[in-house]
């Protein structure tokens, strides 16, 4: 009886501790935060992955919470820079600015990064004054039609490889290239379809087009030279999304992409 008591215990015991380390509980490689802290950069001009606030400069929005999650797991303390626009996010990572980058995948880029599997999706399209001529995606490639849209953005990475016969017009950051558009030196407005409906809210003489141009997928970025590291980040991908913790994000933050 004392036997069949001791291994009772035990076997308590033991399943007791396994249950107080998490099965995903690896600890992150040496490149993902060489300095000891997880500094990461936040794109905020795609408002359905994150935000900043015009006053306080505060990032909030599914990105800011992925990030946390991520210092988290890998207990690392965390500190979050803001980016308007690609150039400038791609200038501080040559100036090693930042550790990893919660942007839009582009896979055709320079080279210089290399990214996760994406965590979310969200669309590329188009908004036109409502009395333009052009009614679908597939007319605006045209001569003579000039498309408004954030230099050096995903969007524009896009669209300069796929638009063969209209002219892109650039400007810094989404807010650029909506004045340009605003203005009249833009007949279009490139842009993601969150994005776009809140500028249409505001301008309701103005039409979003149906479908999409590209679908804009959201992973974490980090240095090519330091792209061992993104294996570890694919683990993380792969257990917030079927965990539902990005669903979560996503539903906390609704009024981020609004």
């Amino acid at each position: 009886m004392m036997f069949r008591v001791e291994t009772v215990i035990l076997a308590t015991l033991f399943l007791t501790s396994c249950t107080l380390v998490p099965s995903n509980n690896t600890s992150p490689p040496a490149e993902l935060a060489p300095t000891g802290k997880l500094r990461a950069g936040i794109m905020y001009t795609n408002p359905v992955v994150a935000a900043r606030d015009a006053k306080t400069g505060e990032l909030s929005g599914v990105a800011v919470d992925m990030a946390r999650e991520l210092a988290r797991r890998a207990s690392l303390p965390l500190e979050l820079i803001g980016y308007e626009t690609a150039a400038r996010m791609l200038g501080d990572q040559n100036a090693d600015k930042w550790d990893v980058a919660f942007t839009g995948v582009d896979p055709d880029g320079d080279g210089t990064l290399a990214f996760s599997q994406p965590y979310l999706d969200s669309d590329g399209t188009f908004l036109v004054p409502d009395k333009s001529p052009l009614r679908a995606i597939a007319e605006v490639d045209r001569e003579g039609v000039r498309v408004a849209v954030s230099e050096k953005s995903t969007l524009d990475l896009h669209l300069t490889r796929t638009l063969k016969r209209a002219q892109l017009v650039r400007a810094p950051g989404a807010g650029g290239a909506l004045a340009l558009f605003n203005a009249g030196k833009a007949d279009v407005l490139a842009g993601v379809r969150q994005q776009l409906q809140s500028v249409k809210a505001k301008n309701p003489d103005a039409r979003i087009m149906d479908g999409r141009f590209m679908v804009i997928a959201q992973g974490i970025a980090l240095p090519k030279a330091r792209a061992g590291a993104v294996a570890y980040l694919n683990v993380f991908v792969d257990d917030v999304k079927t965990s539902g913790l990005v669903a979560q994000a996503i539903e906390r933050n609704r009024s981020t992409a609004r």
